[in-house]
């Protein structure tokens, strides 16, 4: 962890060199782990990567005075390591991460904006909301009996099918803040807890049985997914350069009494194969990932104590399934995931005070039915395309359906946007992954629609291989939509992809594993 720390040092203060210096010092670990740790290393190993990224505007954000195309939105750099150890019984993991970030122009003109218009909050400095330093897992495996494991710690579990858009992969809240839903691996954004994972192998019937429990020792801002609310590069248009943390609008309330990150949550899921479909049974209590606005104006339970109101996470209780398997006659796995929320809160009001704060007019909890269906299949693509072996791909239908909807509940889809929420929103998203010599180079496309709300997403990517150690990733990150907000309009049809407006990015990310 010296290492760890070295790093972050050298890097906070930006720069080729210090990047230079992370490779060195990674390499370093990775063949002087002995030296390093003056121990016999037998039951020890260390790896991970020294990653950077730099990212270029493809269109001009309108909230800034100045063109901000092409100019670079993103030059961060990360430094990971991944530890194993064992220690009789007990299987030891412990993963670190520093990540750090240059203040681009684009970034400083942000925070310029931040703190004329919306001083002393996060945005206010936006490099030290960026940058960050944490052991990020740090648990251990034990094995009681042949049946009965433990895993005790900080951790991640994954529950769920889902890729783009999750139903049951909740457990965890995610970390969109940096670079919103794009990075392509999960484990990157989920926010690891402090769980006991128990798992009971029941051979007899076919599965395994597993209880989670969180005791509720995590720090409060471990809890549901965290956005980009500061006026940041994420920050959905129009908002962009206003910090709606900052003193005298809205707090993040992690203590409400309907939401309080101190309670105990867990849950517990049945998992088996049986005549060859693989299936899982689940509950979970945990928290509604997505905040909700407790208004100051109609507050939920209790009054907030922001001037505007607070963002909370109320406690939600989930039922799930999900049904795997191969279908030969199509030559292909189908999937599905069925999840059942009770309580999910949503907040209303599509015209509140005039139109000005839509979603400020209370919150109303309503069941949601989220259900997703995926296809996964090898296409040979090989004459067509040049290809050296099939290539895969993966098509996903997602819906979500509000129980008992009502138009005359007033519910928003987007706290700040005027859109109503629709009865059902339906989204569909769908892979294709090519390799060519010898998968060292590998093209990938990924897109995205909102079927009910219009919009979406194209993601053209590459990544080259470069023997075992080096990985370099190109890609353009491009949205669509039907409507957007301009600053200080009043407006009511504002989706989702909408907030994404003049966001489309040009992405290069370059990591040296270990």
């Amino acid at each position: 962890m010296q290492t760890l720390s070295k790093w972050y040092r050298l890097t906070g203060r930006g720069g080729a060199g210090a990047l230079i210096t992370c490779m060195a010092l990674g390499s370093g670990v990775a063949h002087g782990a002995d030296e390093i740790l003056g121990w016999d290393t037998s039951n020890f190993r260390i790896g991970g990567y020294v990653r950077a990224w730099t990212s270029f505007n493809l269109q001009n954000p309108p909230e800034t005075p100045e063109d901000d195309r092409w100019d670079p939105s993103m030059v961060r750099g990360s430094l990971m390591l991944d530890a194993d150890l064992k220690t009789g019984p007990l299987y030891w993991k412990a993963i670190g991460r520093a990540d750090a970030e240059y203040k681009t122009d684009y970034l400083e003109r942000l925070e310029d904006q931040n703190q004329a218009a919306t001083p002393g909050g996060p945005g206010s400095d936006l490099t030290d909301t960026y940058n960050q330093g944490e052991l990020r897992e740090f648990y251990f495996d034990y094995s009681a009996t042949d049946r009965v494991r433990f895993r005790v710690g900080k951790q991640q579990v994954v529950w769920g099918e889902t890729d783009f858009f999750r139903a049951m992969d909740v457990v965890h809240g995610f970390d969109y803040r940096w670079r919103s839903f794009l990075e392509p691996e999960s484990d990157e954004l989920r926010k690891p807890l402090i769980l006991v994972d128990t798992t009971i192998d029941i051979p007899e019937a076919g599965g395994s049985l597993q209880l989670l429990l969180r005791p509720g020792l995590d720090r409060d801002k471990d809890i549901g997914n965290t956005y980009d609310l500061f006026g940041g590069r994420w920050a959905l248009q129009p908002n962009k350069g206003i910090d709606f943390l900052a003193p005298g609008l809205l707090t993040t309330n992690h203590d409400h009494s309907d939401g309080d990150a101190d309670d105990p949550t867990g849950g517990v899921r049945w998992s088996g194969f049986a005549g060859g479909i693989g299936y899982s049974i689940a509950y979970l209590k945990t928290f509604n990932n997505d905040p909700v606005v407790n208004s100051a104006f109609a507050p939920y339970k209790e009054a907030p104590e922001g001037t505007l109101g607070d963002f909370i996470h109320p406690e939600i209780d989930l039922f799930g399934v999900t049904l795997n398997g191969y279908v030969p006659s199509i030559d292909s796995v189908l999937s599905t995931e069925i999840v059942y929320t009770k309580d999910a809160a949503f907040n209303v009001g599509t015209n509140f005070f005039g139109g000005a704060l839509p979603g400020f007019g209370g919150i109303k909890k309503k069941d949601v039915l989220q259900t997703m269906v995926r296809l996964d299949k090898n296409l040979n693509l090989q004459s067509l395309l040049g290809t050296q072996r099939p290539s895969f791909f993966s098509v996903q239908v997602f819906d979500k359906w509000i129980q008992s909807y009502d138009r005359d509940d007033d519910i928003v889809e987007l706290v700040g946007f005027g859109a109503p929420i629709k009865e059902h929103t339906t989204l569909l998203t769908a892979i294709l992954g090519l390799n060519y010599k010898n998968d060292s180079i590998n093209p990938m496309l990924a897109v995205g629609t909102d079927l009910s709300n219009g919009g979406g997403f194209v993601i053209p990517s590459v990544e080259f291989v470069m023997g075992d150690s080096w990985r370099l990733r190109a890609e353009a990150d491009l949205f669509f939509h039907d409507g957007q907000k301009e600053p200080g309009e009043i407006e009511r049809d504002t989706h989702l992809f909408g907030g994404f407006a003049n966001n489309n990015q040009l992405l290069f990310r370059l990591t040296r594993q270990f």
